[in-house]
């Protein structure tokens, strides 16, 4: 397993390497800063992303995890930048509940290249697990043009 963090406007990020592909990121710095050409490329995508320069990630990814994380994982992928869907919306399509999917989003091992800011309850804004809360989220909507969303 390698691992290499990077600063941006969300927080400090660690990126996970294992067998070829981003299997983690996390809050926080790593004291590992290992080197692979995977590594580099998902702090340059990234420091693009940060920057306002990219909207779709490019990265071989492994999820861990039930069937129905990696479903909930997959179809998170697919919400375009700047657009959100509910909780219900991803569960009425994979035909499970609505917490199933909440519970699923919550354990999103690759938050922000598997972007789970990007679901809301029925209601709007929901929780975020990641470091900073729903204020990160909020920051991560804002940052990609999805804050008229967010009434």
């Amino acid at each position: 397993m390698l691992k290499r963090s990077v600063h941006t406007q969300f927080g400090d990020l660690t990126l996970v390497e294992q067998d070829g592909a981003i299997a983690g990121l996390g809050w926080g710095w790593s004291a590992r800063q290992d080197v692979s050409g995977l590594l580099d490329r998902a702090v340059a995508q990234l420091g693009e992303y940060a920057q306002g320069d990219r909207q779709m990630f490019d990265l071989p990814l492994r999820v861990a995890g039930s069937a129905l994380q990696r479903d909930v994982c997959r179809v998170m992928s697919e919400i375009p930048f700047g657009y959100t869907r509910t909780y219900g919306d991803i569960a009425k399509e994979l035909g499970v509940s609505a917490q199933a999917v909440g519970q699923a989003c919550g354990g999103n091992p690759i938050p922000v290249i598997i972007p789970c800011h990007r679901v809301m309850g029925a209601k709007g804004l929901t929780g975020f697990s990641g470091q900073g809360g729903v204020e990160t989220k909020v920051a991560l909507l804002r940052h990609e043009g999805a804050a008229g969303l967010l009434i």
